[in-house]
């Protein structure tokens, strides 16, 4: 049972696995996780809106690793992981009326379609648009960890090739995986809905995808 390997990190087995309590993180494995990512590891995590893909933010080969294991291209449309809404104004332009409708749905499994700033890496926008994916989840262990980093995480869901939903198992995804990520985080098992999408970029908000989040309040 996951209560009796809570706090288990396995070095002794060469195991990147880390029993993360969901409601109260254990401070030390989130800061052993937060000196992976540092370091240059591509971690799987736990959001509100099934398991993701995470790296540091200006890690060109993490970012390469993360296109491999989805097999996706570097035009896909990333997202960026916030612990809040402070860093928003740093890599996404947002007027008043955006805000106060993102600043209601947050944190919570949306996802939101921006403008990039140029503290984005150009790799990470949409080619075409300049746009940048912008998440705050309501999850412990993801706002544990971003929290601990002090920056977003540019993320993507883990979604495998030939699958529409995200990992939601993470047994699984250690079968899967375990050999091909720096640290999975078992944080439980989750839900298989995804985020809702609204899209900002054109001015008003356009509701791309019904996932999790109530899309009453955008539309």
């Amino acid at each position: 049972m996951i209560g009796t390997r809570i706090a288990t990190f396995l070095w002794r087995t060469h195991e990147p696995v880390f029993y993360i309590h969901p409601d109260n993180p254990q401070q030390r494995l989130i800061s052993q996780a937060v000196a992976m990512i540092r370091n240059g590891a591509v971690i799987v995590y736990p959001t509100d809106s099934g398991y993701a893909l995470g790296c540091l933010l200006g890690d060109k080969q993490a970012l390469e690793q993360i296109c491999r294991i989805r097999k996706i291209e570097k035009d896909h449309n990333f997202t960026l992981v916030c612990r809040d809404l402070s860093e928003l104004s740093l890599y996404a332009r947002v007027d008043n009326q955006a805000f106060r409708l993102i600043k209601n749905a947050t944190p919570g499994p949306y996802t939101f379609i921006l403008q990039a700033t140029k503290e984005v890496p150009r790799r990470l926008m949409n080619p075409k648009k300049k746009t940048i994916g912008i998440r705050v989840p309501e999850n412990q262990i993801a706002q544990a960890l971003l929290e601990a980093l002090g920056e977003p995480l540019m993320s993507t869901s883990l979604i495998l090739p030939g699958s529409e939903m995200a990992e939601f198992d993470p047994e699984e995804i250690r079968e899967k995986l375990e050999h091909q990520v720096g640290l999975i985080i078992h944080g439980g098992h989750l839900g298989e809905h995804p985020t809702t999408v609204i899209d900002f970029s054109e001015g008003d908000a356009i509701v791309r995808r019904v996932g999790a989040g109530d899309p009453s309040a955008f539309e």
